[in-house]
């Protein structure tokens, strides 16, 4: 009979290396101690790492500059909590700035809305991730180019856009379909919207 153990590392190998886990992603395979304990065996023989508290990653290791392994990014573990918890996020902050080119300061918190619990978990040596507790509204966006740049321009605030800034939305805006963006005017701010639709002019 094949131990959780083995059936875990083979569901990790087949979704491949660079991927983060969560306990709860193996809970057809038993009882929630016994995929702890699968788990940490795994990483005792260096198979997997333990990122965080409840957060697992299959290194993934860079051959061609020799950097050794690749920490997995933020946005995968935020991905991954959000999908046990079923809950929907969105990235907002410096860290939708720094996902669209407007700022390159790179935040210590990665601040996230969602719908699910609020909750500042630990997501690595020196970053964390903040969840925060929105209305459903702010996370009806079909498109996640016109939600990141709603985000950014409340970040940034009305009166402190620069044409920096413009220009720089204006060329990203190039790589999608003006109606693809519009369809989410209605979650955007009057203000917010004007700015877009200049962009396209």
């Amino acid at each position: 009979m094949e131990s959780i153990e083995y059936k875990i590392a083979t569901n990790i190998k087949k979704c491949g290396k660079g991927n983060v886990f969560l306990p709860t992603d193996f809970a057809k395979f038993g009882k929630t101690e016994s995929v702890r304990t699968g788990l940490q065996r795994l990483v005792k023989k260096g198979i997997l790492l333990r990122y965080a508290r409840g957060i697992y990653y299959y290194p993934k290791t860079d051959k061609k500059f020799g950097m050794g392994v690749l920490s997995p990014s933020v946005e995968d573990i935020a991905k991954s909590i959000a999908k046990r918890d079923k809950a929907h996020i969105a990235p907002t902050g410096v860290y939708a700035l720094n996902r669209l080119g407007l700022s390159t300061q790179v935040p210590m918190n990665f601040v996230y809305l969602t719908d699910g619990t609020p909750r500042r978990i630990k997501a690595g040596p020196q970053n964390g991730i903040l969840f925060i507790h929105t209305a459903p509204k702010n996370l009806a966006f079909k498109n996640e180019l016109a939600m990141l740049i709603t985000f950014a321009f409340k970040e940034i605030g009305r009166d402190r856009v620069t044409q920096e800034h413009l220009d720089k939305i204006k060329h990203i805006l190039t790589l999608q379909p003006k109606e693809q963006i519009m369809n989410d005017a209605k979650l955007m701010p009057a203000w917010i919207k004007s700015l877009i639709m200049n962009c396209y002019e």
